[in-house]
């Protein structure tokens, strides 16, 4: 009778411990199914971002006339010079564009790409650029040349940046030269 129950307790625990193991296989399968989905979300994700270090070559644009000082810059304000006839400008898109930046105090020229082959390209609304370009590229158009007047809470603020000082309003006359598709 003992040996009778000794073996139903070996049989019992070798039930147990082949559930055990199987239940631990599934689980590691499982588990490896998800990790693949999530690397290839996250690899899809990649591939539709702009890949911001691969040069976006265009031929050079004409430069937009030079822009005369207005006074101080109290709030963002986009004014469209020429208005695009191509698709929209929306958060998430990756854009090509051309710029030149001003002071808006003196007119100073600080930075320009038009006479360069090199257009700049990022994500729109991603912080790649300063707040006042997330916030007034919205809805531009391809083809479209706009001026955005920036103050300086909205561009750098009370940093200095290279040749533009701390606190400072700035004027970007920008055109969008395409949306990039990912």
């Amino acid at each position: 009778m003992a040996r009778m129950r000794e073996r139903i307790f070996a049989g019992f625990g070798a039930g147990l411990f082949l559930i055990s193991a199987c239940a631990i296989t599934a689980y590691a399968v499982w588990q490896t199914s998800s990790a693949d989905n999530s690397t290839k979300t996250a690899t899809q994700t990649t591939q539709n971002k702009c890949d911001i270090s691969a040069p976006v070559t265009d031929t050079a644009t004409t430069a937009p006339a030079v822009y005369q000082p207005g006074g101080p810059v109290a709030v963002l304000k986009t004014t469209d010079l020429t208005v695009g006839s191509g698709q929209a400008a929306k958060n998430g898109d990756c854009l090509v564009m051309k710029y030149q930046g001003n002071l808006a105090s003196s007119g100073t020229m600080f930075d320009e790409n038009y006479d360069k082959p090199q257009a700049l390209q990022f994500t729109l609304g991603a912080g790649e650029v300063i707040k006042g370009w997330d916030q007034g590229l919205v809805g531009m158009k391809v083809g479209g040349v706009r001026r955005l007047e920036i103050p300086a809470a909205l561009g750098y603020g009370d940093t200095a940046q290279g040749s533009i000082p701390a606190n400072s309003d700035l004027v970007f006359t920008v055109t969008l030269e395409r949306i990039k598709k990912g």
